[in-house]
């Protein structure tokens, strides 16, 4: 079991929670993920190390309240528990002295940047962050990423904070401006593979971090299936990152949406639960 020492609510549908998994936290580094269960019946989830603290032995999360698993984790609060943690899993983040680096951070995909940065950042790079979100409410550690960034823009959508636009529109004029060696961009599968038209005519080198369906989170299933330069990968082994201008992003959208009725069959079911049980 591992206790949530930590939950912050970061808006009505994102949460953070910070969770006691020291032999996690002694190996975590940039770019990895782990999978837990609430419960011994329950759906396996993978979510990204948004951070994590050695002498605590915690690893902090954010996610994304989307089907009834990520709903009912929402419920939990600190103290409760979740029945167990696999990690740390996938290949670690390649970190080098590149130069002048960009960072992209997407929704949710603020969350899993931050390590990615930090680690640039300690490794001599000059990092730019881009954050983006539909609109204000959906914006999250913007003084976090500036405590690891020479440089932090943040952009909505709707214009109702930062810079009103896209965050492929920033990137363009950042590069613009000054030679980019290498970018890293996390977020929705749409805006990864905006991003990687994006930065493909202008010859940077661009990173990815894939999120296909997953299962078991070792390559035994082979859920997590996807094709890079046109070779079959497991984003669970051979990922999660990947050269965003070699994905295959039509493929990899059509397997993400495979199981979109049976995640609404089993959200109807779960709401159905609870309205009974109240």
């Amino acid at each position: 079991m591992h206790k949530i020492v930590h939950k912050q609510v970061l808006s009505p549908v994102i949460k953070l929670f910070e969770v006691e998994a020291p032999k996690l936290a002694a190996k975590a580094r940039a770019g990895q993920f782990f999978i837990l269960r609430l419960h011994d019946q329950g759906e396996r989830i993978p979510l990204t190390i948004a951070d994590y603290d050695r002498e605590k032995g915690t690893i902090t999360t954010i996610f994304q309240e989307v089907g009834y698993t990520t709903k009912q984790m929402g419920q939990l609060n600190e103290g409760d528990s979740i029945k167990d943690i696999v990690g740390p899993l996938g290949e670690p983040t390649e970190i080098e002295n590149y130069g002048t680096v960009i960072c992209v951070g997407g929704g949710v995909g603020v969350a899993p940047i931050h390590p990615i940065a930090k680690a640039l950042k300690e490794a001599g790079n000059k990092v730019i962050t881009i954050i983006g979100a539909r609109n204000k409410e959906l914006l999250f550690w913007e003084e976090k990423m500036a405590a690891v960034s020479d440089k932090l823009i943040v952009c909505t959508d709707d214009g109702s904070y930062g810079h009103k636009g896209f965050v492929t529109e920033m990137v363009k004029q950042v590069a613009a401006e000054q030679e980019i060696n290498r970018l890293w961009a996390i977020g929705p599968m749409p805006m990864m593979r905006a991003m990687a038209a994006t930065t493909k005519p202008l010859g940077i080198k661009t990173i990815v971090s894939l999120n296909p369906i997953m299962v078991d989170g070792t390559g035994m299933c082979g859920a997590c299936r996807v094709s890079v330069g046109g070779e079959t990968k497991f984003a669970c082994v051979d990922g999660p990152e990947f050269d965003a201008h070699l994905v295959d992003f039509d493929l990899a959208m059509r397997r993400v949406a495979y199981y979109k009725d049976e995640e609404k069959r089993a959200a109807a079911k779960g709401m159905c639960g609870r309205e009974e049980a109240e």
